[in-house]
């Protein structure tokens, strides 16, 4: 029986995908693996024979990854299963931001008398543009960012992009109209939108810095529906005091940015909706699953991507970090055991690596021998987690 924790509130959804196998809602320190949302898990003690984690969402800023790493605990995380809630909110608030629909409702909210005859009188303080025609840059082409590029160019947008992770096989199944730019600096020079869908860590914290946002033309919207550290916000609110600025539009309020001018904030409901939750839950209980069961690694964030299906026999799973050629160590480790391998994928993600070796003991029929093979394995140095399932 595995033991699965819930440190958040999890989609009933998502926590039927699991087995009778599965013991969910177990105590932490007794727990094979976790779901989370936004739990902050960055202190939080976990027990040695601790697998994986899956966050029931895509940002992971609420985890210690290289930690986790180090440990040869596997991080997941969902991408993709809350791009179309995100999506519908960011077209909803880009359309609302251009029609001062926030700035309306306030300002209607505190009529009190001759209503009909202020609402004709003031409504021309509200007067705004339409988005057709208008330019909107999309930083950072994940999931979220096709969705809306989409969805812009629907609504007769003329949409860039920028995003220097992409693949080829992303990039042909990005809508041909979006235009894709090859740096930030030339992404955001000639929109009249910029929305901000880029991953918060070290590298893109403050990436919308004054040195970026100056070179924006006068008057652009900005939306962030992805972290609020990618923007130096002390220096956007002295961009929109100065009117270069139009329009700040967030989903995460905090002291810097509540209550100021120019500022329309949501409170983190980018993916607060049931279907997203419904549809992260799910994911995230058939990964952790998958891993535990079969050893696969899908969407992981700090470890490299491995699949062999459906486990059929025996399988190993190692975990490493600062080792090279490890597929071959491994190997060799189980040819000592008199074990040859029949299947093997491999992958690295920067000082870390991972294998997944599917294997046969020579001339010793089904008898388990997944102690010796473990044991032998694990001497590879730089192993930090061996699992032999069988």
């Amino acid at each position: 029986m595995y033991k699965i924790a819930t440190l958040n509130k999890i989609s009933p959804v998502g926590l039927k995908e699991f087995t009778a196998d599965y013991e969910v809602g177990a105590k932490l320190e007794e727990a094979d693996g976790a779901l989370v949302r936004s739990a902050d898990m960055h202190e939080t003690a976990l027990p040695e024979g601790f697998l994986a984690v899956a966050r029931a969402g895509a940002g992971v800023n609420n985890l210690p990854l290289d930690e986790m790493a180090a440990k040869g605990i596997v991080a997941f995380n969902t991408p993709g299963a809350n791009a179309n809630a995100v999506k519908e909110l960011v077209i909803g608030q880009l359309i609302a931001a251009f029609r001062n629909v926030a700035e309306g409702i306030i300002w209607t909210n505190g009529l009190t008398e001759n209503i009909a005859k202020a609402v004709e009188d003031g409504k021309k303080a509200f007067v705004g543009h339409e988005i057709m025609g208008k330019t909107l840059a999309i930083a950072g082409l994940g999931a979220i960012g096709r969705l809306i590029g989409h969805a812009a160019c629907e609504l007769g947008m003329t949409v860039t992009g920028y995003d220097p992770y992409l693949t080829d096989a992303q990039i042909k199944a990005l809508d041909p109209r979006i235009i894709v730019r090859d740096t930030i600096e030339g992404l955001v020079e000639d929109a009249d939108a910029v929305t901000i869908h880029i991953p918060a860590m070290p590298s893109t914290n403050g990436m919308f810095n004054e040195a970026l946002i100056s070179r924006m033309k006068d008057g652009v919207i900005i939306l962030n529906y992805s972290r609020d550290k990618l923007v130096d916000e002390k220096y956007l609110l002295t961009a929109i005091a100065s009117g270069h600025v139009k329009k700040y539009v967030c989903d995460f309020p905090n002291e810097t940015t509540i209550n100021q001018p120019g500022v329309v904030l949501t409170p983190h409901l980018g993916a607060s909706t049931d279907e997203a939750e419904d549809n992260c839950a799910a994911m995230a209980a058939k990964q952790l699953m998958d891993y535990i069961e079969n050893g696969n690694i899908i969407n992981s964030v700090n470890f490299p991507r491995l699949d062999l299906g459906k486990r059929t026999g025996k399988r190993v799973v190692v975990l490493a970090k600062d080792v090279e050629d490890l597929p071959a160590k491994v190997t060799e480790a189980l040819k000592e055991q008199n074990a040859s391998v029949t299947n093997l994928v491999s992958g690295v993600r920067g000082p870390v690596s991972a294998v997944l070796a599917d294997y046969e003991m020579n001339g010793k029929g089904n008898r388990k021998d997944g102690g010796l093979c473990k044991m032998c394995v694990g001497k590879v140095a730089g192993a930090v987690r061996v699992r032999v399932l069988e």
